[in-house]
């Protein structure tokens, strides 16, 4: 059987996509492990709020990976102004908002498969935004976004780490 050199989706994450979503801008890490065991896949870090801005690169990104990607599930409260689809390399992506406020992109592939990403805020720090990613992308990671982004103080709601003091105790 002939080979058409057109790469075939499979349930399995590629093997080590951790690029700048648009060079110089977002950055976009998954899973280093093929299985998906994790509780989340990637880490997005997206450079504004800008969803017309910022998910056209995202989706291009995963396209070439994964093969094309039908819809996005989305924090209705962290985006500004949502539409409910854009157009990304001529495909038309479906976008879906809710107002759950659990700092993670749902990526959709085809009809059931579904990748969950961390997002980390735009004003992240450097240091603080690779400690939240590397976690993410960990295999044996079961912690969830949120908490991830206040142990790594990404979390504007949350600073930081608690650190604990003779005084406190």
């Amino acid at each position: 059987m002939a080979d058409s050199g057109t790469p075939r989706p499979s349930r399995l994450l590629p093997d080590g996509i951790h690029e700048a979503v648009k060079p110089g801008t977002a950055l976009l890490r998954l899973e280093t492990t093929r299985l998906r065991e994790g509780i989340l896949d990637g880490a997005w870090w997206p450079r504004s709020r800008d969803i017309a801005a910022e998910l056209p690169h995202l989706i291009s990104a995963l396209s070439r990976h994964l093969g094309p990607i039908t819809r996005v599930g989305l924090d209705a409260s962290a985006w500004e102004e949502l539409p409910t689809r854009l157009i990304i390399d001529d495909r038309a992506v479906r976008l879906d908002s809710f107002p759950v406020g659990d700092d993670t992109v749902l990526i959709t592939r085809g009809d059931k498969d579904h990748f969950s990403l961390l997002v980390v805020p735009p004003q992240a720090t450097l240091d603080a935004a690779r400690a939240a990613m590397a976690q993410a992308v960990r295999a044996d990671n079961i912690t969830p976004a949120e908490q991830i982004l206040i142990d790594t103080g990404t979390n504007p709601a949350h600073p930081g780490p608690v650190e604990r003091t003779q005084a406190d105790e």
